[in-house]
């Protein structure tokens, strides 16, 4: 297929905008974000304002404004940073869980213990892995090992675990060979260790899009996370198991604000995303995954 498309300047850009029926009341405020946020990642933002006419041209809803646009890209913004807020602490907790356990149980150094771990291949790439991120770290406590612990190749487990993204923290997690030992770091969360497991690995994704400012709003997640079902039994009620919610963000941050609960208790994290959520009612138009009534389910009731 050839590609015919011309380049537009921000002016033709709104021309076309215009032209298929979004209203522009304000040009210089429209020149201003076109300016500086690429058209074509808007364009994702006012996608779902968009109809397509018998001959294949767009035509926006009627009704459809550039501020409801802007509107809901600063909210997705607002959003992504609510969540990488709440990732952070997470992370940082699993970390700690982790290296604690395995170092009580298998040593200072049980990352380098292989029989600890399910897949020797797996193991063996986050062994090299880490190993590289010790190499070329300059944070203080690196260089201490660097300089005085010259002959290993990466420090024990509670201070490698400082090195570990939360991609490198789910692969060795998920990686132990014994579900005993990912039990035990889960009941630290009260969840069952595969919903912990396929929660993290969820998690990964989710953090990456916040991570490069990807979008995130109405995103439909292909890595889907496993919904508890009995333990525990209160949170289970909470999520939208409708089929098609099941990769939208409602139970995502569900899942976020139940671990927070825990993890950080005087956290306002669940009030933020509630005033969040009051700021741009139209974000939350099906695409997000809320299920009628969300409000009243006790982890969001004792927040409001």
């Amino acid at each position: 297929m050839t590609f015919h498309k011309p380049p537009l300047s921000v002016a033709n850009q709104i021309m076309l905008l215009s032209r298929r029926g979004m209203a522009i009341p304000d040009q210089d405020l429209a020149t201003h974000y076109l300016t500086h946020i690429n058209y074509y990642r808007l364009r994702a933002y006012w996608l779902p304002f968009e109809t397509t006419l018998p001959g294949g041209e767009h035509q926006f809803r009627t009704g459809t404004t550039f501020l409801d646009v802007i509107g809901i890209y600063q909210f997705d913004r607002a959003l992504r940073l609510l969540l990488l807020d709440a990732i952070e602490r997470i992370e940082i907790s699993l970390r700690s869980r982790w290296a604690n356990y395995l170092s009580l149980n298998y040593g200072a150094f049980a990352h380098h213990e292989g029989p600890v771990f399910q897949k020797q291949d797996t193991w063996q790439r986050c062994c090299d892995e880490l190993d590289k991120e010790f190499q070329r770290s300059h944070e203080t406590f690196a260089k201490h090992y660097q300089e005085n612990y010259n002959h290993l190749k990466s420090p024990p487990i509670w201070v490698s675990c400082e090195l570990m993204s939360i991609g490198h923290l789910s692969r060795w997690i998920h990686n132990l060979r014994k579900p005993h030992d990912r039990q035990a770091i889960a009941d630290s969360y009260g969840l069952d260790e595969k919903v912990l497991v396929s929660f993290l690995h969820h998690l990964t994704i989710v953090r990456n899009h916040c991570a490069h400012h990807g979008r995130i709003w109405n995103r439909r997640l292909t890595v889907k996370m496993r919904l508890p079902s009995k333990k525990p039994a209160k949170l289970s009620s909470v999520f939208n198991r409708d089929e098609d919610a099941h990769g939208r963000l409602y139970n995502t941050l569900a899942m976020l604000a139940y671990l927070l609960r825990i993890i950080s208790p005087e956290s306002h994290w669940r009030n933020k995303l509630i005033e969040l959520l009051d700021t741009c009612p139209q974000a939350l138009d099906g695409v997000m995954g809320f299920p009628v009534g969300w409000r009243m389910s006790p982890l969001w009731e004792e927040a409001l």
